[in-house]
């Protein structure tokens, strides 16, 4: 599992090891119902696991900052960056265990966290009778669209019987 940044979003993603994940059995299949009845937790877990991520960027950006003003330096008892560097690096290593085990967690109920920054995470569910993922994002009040295993939030189509509507891309009329 792998956690990084690319622009201003951060993402969470789980490293491949060459197998087709969209060929193999999810861990369960949700119904809507057993989504939506989830969400309260998701809508508390999500913003933390955001902000640990966060986190994570400012503390690797710092230890980035000592290493290129140091050098091989650092590592010397006598540096007086020395405690901080490994107070930083203590820091890393607690933060990216939580945030792995809490979206690795996550992933063994069969809830795939997409991306921290919007708050988007997708259930694996069933839609006649193909496994595809029941998508949802912060702000949103139900699990209201899928999408197929090999597609992404772009791909995103209104549940039958919904209530919902595909939004509008800001900007458009």
């Amino acid at each position: 599992m792998g956690i990084y940044r690319a622009g201003h979003r951060t993402r969470v993603e789980t490293e491949r090891d060459g197998v087709d994940h969209a060929a193999t059995v999810p861990p369960r299949l949700w119904t809507v119902e057993e989504a939506n009845a989830r969400l309260n937790e998701l809508r508390a877990l999500l913003p933390q696991l955001k902000a640990w991520a966060t986190r994570l960027g400012v503390v690797h950006e710092e230890l980035q900052r000592l290493a290129s003003f140091w050098g091989k330096e650092l590592e010397s008892n006598d540096n007086p960056d020395f405690a901080l560097r490994h107070r930083l690096d203590e820091e890393w290593q607690s933060l990216s265990r939580r945030l792995e085990q809490e979206v690795l967690r996550l992933h063994e109920e069969g809830i795939e966290v997409k991306d921290l920054e919007v708050g988007l995470a997708d259930f694996y569910g069933r839609l006649e009778g193909e496994v595809v993922f029941l998508c949802w994002r912060r702000g949103e009040e139900e699990v209201g669209f899928w999408h197929p295993l090999q597609g992404g939030y772009r791909n995103r189509r209104p549940l039958p019987n919904s209530r919902k509507a595909a939004p509008r891309p800001r900007g458009s009329a």
